[in-house]
């Protein structure tokens, strides 16, 4: 009964010690002119905003997602095809990239939605596939190989090239996102895709058109997931298929279930502890992966036993 009552005590103590490191990380890095920190955590704070976007379909519309990471895709070729037309203003690529990349969460959805379950999963990872071999065929941009991205300037000031301010904003655009999505959840909007999650045939007797509110929390999704990709093809100053990658639509979805579905922080914290258990353990051997899957699978039977959520 005492552990289950601690449960909400050590998620919140949880979560705010990985926020307080993603905002302390810069403090950490200038005083000890490491760069190396302040790279992990801006990557960790990036992958924390896709996951938070990947939560809104799985944990709130439950839609498991196989091609999220086409999102991610989309949205970090957005400043690269746009700079070399000479649009290198963040203003200008970034809407771009969410509007790019929810318009493909749309067009897609028409189609995914049609669909259940497993059969839902292998159509997101089909048209996820699409997008992945449309990038490798841009031979102007890379093709297989990618491109290296050159920084977008925002209103012509240095913001975004210094590393420091890159972080700081890449911070709060995911206190905002959570925030948002937190917002969705308990609006009637929210309340709708909770109901079509529990019960879709008794959500439909209760007149919610539930292909539209998924659509709407897919389109949503992809528009997020798209200012994710934006932020990282920014941070790697560099840009590959590779983004869209299956493998990393999977590691997405062990994020979210990691940190737990139900909420967008708990989706953020499994992606900032997925990015330390896998640089901790790549640092110990090139094996890392053997590391990483029984940590991954102790973590989730420490889960069913209740004991971190």
């Amino acid at each position: 009964m005492g552990l289950r009552d601690g449960r909400p005590l050590i998620r919140r103590a949880l979560i705010v010690v990985a926020l307080a490191a993603l905002v302390l990380s810069p403090l950490a890095a200038r005083g000890f002119a490491n760069q190396y920190l302040l790279s992990l955590a801006t990557t960790a704070t990036i992958f924390a905003l896709a996951a938070v976007s990947l939560q809104l379909i799985v944990g709130q519309a439950g839609l498991v997602s196989f091609g999220h990471a086409a999102f991610l895709g989309i949205g970090a070729y957005a400043p690269l095809i746009l700079g070399a037309a000479g649009l290198d203003d963040a203003l200008v690529s970034l809407p771009v990239a969410m509007l790019a990349a929810g318009g493909f969460a749309l067009a897609t959805g028409v189609v995914a939605l049609r669909t259940r379950g497993v059969t839902f999963i292998m159509i997101t990872l089909a048209f996820a596939q699409m997008a992945y071999f449309v990038a490798g065929a841009l031979a102007a941009f890379g093709g297989d190989d990618g491109a290296p991205l050159d920084r977008p300037l925002l209103m012509r000031t240095g913001v975004l090239p210094n590393h420091i301010a890159f972080h700081a904003i890449a911070v709060a655009l995911l206190v905002g996102a959570v925030l948002l999505l937190r917002g969705l959840a308990a609006a009637p909007f929210g309340r709708a895709l909770a109901a079509a999650r529990q019960s879709e045939a008794r959500a439909i007797g209760c007149g919610i058109d539930v292909t539209r509110a998924r659509l709407i929390a897919y389109t949503i999704a992809g528009a997020v997931g798209g200012l994710a990709g934006w932020l990282l093809g920014v941070h790697s100053e560099f840009v590959s298929p590779a983004f869209m990658d299956w493998r990393n639509s999977g590691e997405l979805l062990v994020m979210v279930i990691l940190g737990g579905a139900a909420t967008p922080e708990g989706a953020a914290l499994g992606a900032v502890g997925f990015i330390l258990i896998e640089e901790v353990s790549s640092g110990i051997t090139e094996h890392w992966r053997l590391i990483v899957g029984p940590a991954i699978v102790l973590f989730v039977l420490l889960r069913r036993r209740r004991i971190f959520a």
